[in-house]
């Protein structure tokens, strides 16, 4: 399923081609663009699990949902800022979105879950 974006605001979580979408969307020449959709990807993630905790039934697994998104961010965010030695930027870079791609579609589907 595809999900809409506008204006670089999720309307609905319902699969991994959102993110894929969104990484694709801007030209990634540069490191703030990258952390920017990374950002704006978490945050939606974010209140998404926020509201989940407000109104679901299943706190404990939406509260652990808060913290794993917080975790991917901040070593996604880190990743970036120091590539790996002995690797060619481009390769580099395009693992870290499809490895930022998989976790990600992970805890959507875990969200979609509850």
């Amino acid at each position: 399923m595809k999900v809409i974006v506008y204006r670089f605001f999720l309307v609905s979580l319902t699969s991994k081609d959102i993110i894929i979408y969104f990484l694709e969307e801007k030209n990634m020449a540069s490191k703030r663009h990258l952390k920017q959709s990374i950002n704006l990807i978490c945050e939606e993630l974010f209140a998404e699990c926020v509201a989940g905790s407000l109104y679901g039934q299943n706190r404990e697994s939406a509260k652990a949902l808060i913290f794993s998104t917080i975790k991917m961010r901040n070593n996604f965010v880190r990743r970036i800022s120091h590539p790996e030695p002995g690797m060619s930027a481009k390769v580099y870079y395009k693992d870290l979105k499809e490895k930022f791609t998989a976790q990600a579609g992970e805890l959507i589907d875990q969200l979609n879950s509850f």
